[in-house]
């Protein structure tokens, strides 16, 4: 594809910040390839944080407003004659759909006019015209949107994460860190939330988690959006947990900023797994109805990742109809035994001789 023809691009993605981070390698592949193209990114109104945040990558956040099959946000159609009509105006070069394995959302692309369109196909799906491949169904989330830049002709083979910090980021980041006395040095961030029921492992057992850590020596902060604080005000409360709740009280620039500088992560398989990615820091993921193969990190010596694995799993429910095992089979014995493994033991043992 010739890069000087190709001036103005369309990115059909309209999911949530974990979703978004695993896209960033194809991205920066797509830029790289197209350094003086306009990149449109089509996706939640959210995302202007994210596009102001990799203004490097992408030029524009044109906000999707929902259809039927998008469970993200309100699920109508009502708004897509309007969408399309301002879409077809824009006159894409390239629109590429990296929303998901393709169906719908390839209609949606298709809709828009562009030039030429790129995407996933299902297996059971007609083919399109433009460049369209299966959907990599064996392939780990990062390296599915890489496979297909590579067909549409562009060298997408680097997949690590990135986060860019800003002067900003750092600066909420050190005033958080001094209002609440944290001690980096030794930080442990306890993550319980997760956008859906079906992928949190249990408060309680978090807090089980938090207290044991406490108790060896590491301070513990419990994080989570302003939505999640009645989790981590729950975790808080519970006997024997000594942690600071941080629920709220972070934008994503400042929670990269502190994750860069705790020893470890512990989370659900949610977005913050890949920020601790992006940010290099040492993780244990309690990956509760996902699909591991697709969205564990890479680095599975510095990203713990423990599952089990019922016959309902990967799970399609918002809440678990046959009691959470894929949860609950995950002990907090388990859990603490790998994240002590995962922390910087001669700092204790430092310590002890004091």
């Amino acid at each position: 594809m010739n890069a000087a023809r190709v001036e103005r691009i369309a990115i059909f993605r309209a999911l949530q910040l974990g979703d978004m981070l695993c896209c960033v390698p194809a991205l920066r592949a797509l830029r790289r390839a197209y350094p003086k193209a306009h990149i449109a990114l089509i996706g939640l109104p959210w995302a202007h944080s994210f596009v102001e945040r990799y203004a490097h990558l992408v030029d524009e956040l044109i906000v999707f407003p929902g259809a039927i099959g998008f469970p993200e946000q309100e699920e109508t159609d009502a708004h897509l004659p309007a969408f399309y009509d301002a879409m077809r105006e824009r006159r894409f070069h390239l629109a590429i759909q990296l929303h998901g394995s393709g169906g719908v959302a390839n209609d949606i692309v298709e809709a828009m006019h562009a030039r030429i369109n790129a995407g996933f196909l299902k297996p059971d799906e007609t083919p399109r015209d433009g460049v369209f491949i299966p959907w990599p169904d064996d392939l780990q989330e990062i390296a599915r949107y890489n496979a297909l830049m590579q067909a549409i002709g562009i060298d997408a083979r680097d997949m690590q994460l990135e986060i860019p910090l800003t002067q900003q980021d750092t600066r909420e980041c050190d005033a958080l860190i001094a209002s609440e006395g944290l001690d980096t040095t030794r930080l442990v961030l306890v993550h319980a939330g997760a956008q859906l029921p079906s992928r949190r492992w249990p408060a309680e057992r978090f807090a089980q988690v938090a207290a044991a850590l406490a108790s060896d020596g590491w301070p513990v902060a419990l994080t989570g959006s302003g939505g999640e604080a009645a989790i981590t005000a729950s975790i808080a409360c519970m006997p024997g947990v000594d942690a600071i709740d941080l629920a709220g009280k972070t934008s994503l620039g400042a929670l990269a900023a502190l994750v860069a500088r705790a020893q470890l992560v512990v989370c659900n398989d949610t977005g913050l797994s890949h920020v601790a990615a992006a940010m290099r820091t040492k993780s244990v993921v309690i990956a509760s109805g996902s699909d591991t193969h697709r969205w564990a990190p890479l680095d599975a010596e510095r990203h713990r990742v423990l599952a089990d694995y019922p016959p309902c799993r990967p799970c399609a429910f918002r809440e678990c109809p046959y009691g959470h095992p894929c949860a609950l089979n995950i002990s907090v014995e388990r859990v603490l035994d790998v994240a002590r493994t995962q922390l910087p033991a001669e700092k204790l043992e430092t310590d002890a001789h004091c």
